[in-house]
């Protein structure tokens, strides 16, 4: 990896946002699968870095949480003896996104439990600069964890749905149809007409859309968890601050006052 140029990096960088898979980038620029992968976590630290100095000090209005699930190794189900239960099985990226500037300031990948839960809501709470309207799914940890984060300096509401059941084995990986939404003040006083849980429901497409490790039916997820952190750290990077929005007209981090301008995807690599 330390003979290919920072050029030839973010080629592969790009190719991996877009979709490719870690196989199939190797084939198109040519190099050992295993080069990709070092690329990929050595790109990968360096984003984390970027999004943890450069992530402080948010202004924002309205955020809102979700999970979008994903597996290492093996699903849930599968698990043995021999795997570890902390890092193979189902994992879960918790993702928060403001709403106005749809930026993503925290996310955590782990399982999907009270500790996780906690540990998003105090890094959250860290980066924000004003008070702000949280709104979350029906994960009832989340109530302990946005206490034992914000206390009261914040107006927090839980969106809890209701699915009618799937009609068919096809509906499996998806939810059935929304029966009910019912909003739930929790503490403060939320606006009513702004607890939604929409955009941040819309970035998972985005996410299952960019990153390959989220394709369904495919044998492209992530091997090891610090993979999928990896991959995680370097879309988030990308989507804040080189994608432009096609709402906004110019990057998350535009419009969130966190950088004057579109940063090239190079400024990513290490």
């Amino acid at each position: 990896m330390n003979a290919l140029s920072k050029e030839r990096q973010a080629q592969i960088v790009s190719a991996l946002i877009e979709g490719n898979s870690i196989r199939s980038t190797a084939r198109m620029f040519n190099v050992e699968h295993k080069t990709v992968m070092r690329v990929l976590l050595r790109t990968g630290e360096h984003c984390r870095r970027i999004l943890d100095e450069k992530l402080r000090g948010i202004h924002s209005r309205f955020i809102q949480v979700d999970e979008i699930w994903t597996f290492v190794g093996v699903k849930e189900a599968r698990l043995a003896v021999r795997h570890n239960p902390l890092t193979m099985g189902d994992q879960y990226v918790f993702i928060a996104m403001d709403a106005d500037t749809k930026l993503i300031p925290s996310f955590r990948i782990g399982k999907r439990n009270a500790e996780n839960a906690y540990y998003l809501m105090r890094d959250l709470e860290e980066r924000l600069a004003t008070r702000v309207q949280l709104t979350t799914d029906g994960f009832r940890s989340y109530i302990n964890a946005v206490e034992d984060s914000f206390g009261t300096d914040v107006d927090y509401a839980m969106l809890i749905k209701t699915y009618s059941e799937a009609e068919s084995l096809e509906k499996r990986y998806s939810p059935g149809q929304i029966v009910n939404a019912l909003p739930i003040p929790v503490t403060g006083d939320p606006k009513p007409w702004k607890i939604s849980t929409s955009y941040i429901e819309r970035q998972n497409l985005t996410i299952r859309m960019q990153l390959r490790r989220f394709t369904r039916l495919t044998n492209a997820f992530s091997k090891k968890l610090e993979n999928l952190k990896a991959a995680c750290a370097v879309h988030f990077a990308w989507y804040n601050f080189c994608r432009v929005h096609s709402t906004l007209r110019i990057t998350p981090a535009m419009a969130a006052n966190l950088s004057r301008e579109i940063w090239p995807l190079d400024r990513l690599i290490a």
